[in-house]
């Protein structure tokens, strides 16, 4: 191949902000939102001078809602503009849903990071990733055994991926996420909800390792889920550290079939 007609390596732009609407499954026309977006491509020399005049310019095109089954078609724009280069297209945003606190019903609205990541090429399929970041509260490990009558929490971010062949709504994998959480996070709390959620926290006894497992127990038995991983960074008051659990599809270990004992190592011993 002549030096004409090389490939560079991830030519594009990072960071973008740009306003968009996105998939909502509360609001049909979708959310309006801002997002950071970095469009990467292998581009051969020729195009060297034109390329983010291009990326602009079908950015621009493409100002509906931003969603799985938009986004892949919107990508093969950009795979046809440049000869059937591989491209790549990341959609950084928040996302924000209304919620009710648990004893007076106030709303509030509570922020969730979300994120697409779509890729595509003329020999590849577009291929689109959901990511999403949700604060949740579990609980201390070995809080329960230490005082045995007042386990206390410790949040934790759940960070779910998602390769779906259905449409994926924030709402309902919050949804998802929060149901298998000691307590759920919100922006706004009046005291009678405070007292709720303490209490909550002390008599329940949910782990960061039970409820990933249940997430990905769920995850895994959705026929529409064709890829899925799940992580959990906890941030224990004790700690200036953070801690993580994370399976994902192509994981084996089930772990459900271990107990939350530890051994002398610190490991997680096998029922």
């Amino acid at each position: 191949m002549s030096p004409e007609r090389r490939f560079l390596v991830d030519v594009g732009m990072n960071n973008l902000p740009f306003p968009m609407r996105v998939v909502s499954k509360v609001h049909p026309d979708g959310q309006s939102t801002i997002g950071n977006i970095s469009i990467n491509a292998h581009i051969m020399h020729m195009f060297e001078v034109q390329w983010i005049d291009k990326f602009i310019q079908i950015l621009h095109q493409h100002r509906d809602i931003i969603g799985t089954k938009k986004l892949c078609s919107n990508v093969m724009d950009y795979v046809k503009e440049f000869n059937e280069a591989p491209v790549k297209i990341d959609y950084e945003y928040p996302f924000f849903i209304e919620k009710q606190t648990p004893v007076t019903k106030n709303k509030c609205l509570v922020r969730y990071l979300c994120k697409y990541s779509v890729k595509a090429s003329s020999i590849q399929e577009p291929k689109v990733l959901f990511n999403i970041n949700i604060p949740i509260i579990t609980t201390y490990p070995k809080s329960s055994n230490l005082l045995s009558e007042v386990p206390f929490g410790q949040l934790s971010i759940v960070s779910v991926t998602i390769e779906s062949k259905a449409e994926i709504y924030p709402e309902d994998i919050v949804e998802m996420v929060e149901k298998h959480a000691l307590a759920s996070v919100y922006s706004y709390l009046t005291p009678e909800d405070q007292d709720y959620i303490i209490r909550a926290i002390h008599k329940g006894n949910k782990s960061s390792v039970i409820t990933v497992d249940e997430i990905k127990e769920e995850l895994a038995h959705d026929s529409n889920v064709v890829w899925y991983s799940v992580r959990c960074n906890n941030f224990g008051m004790l700690h200036s550290y953070s801690t993580a659990i994370a399976t994902e599809k192509s994981s084996w270990v089930p772990f459900s079939e271990y107990s939350e004992e530890l051994d002398r190592d610190g490991g997680l011993v096998q029922k």
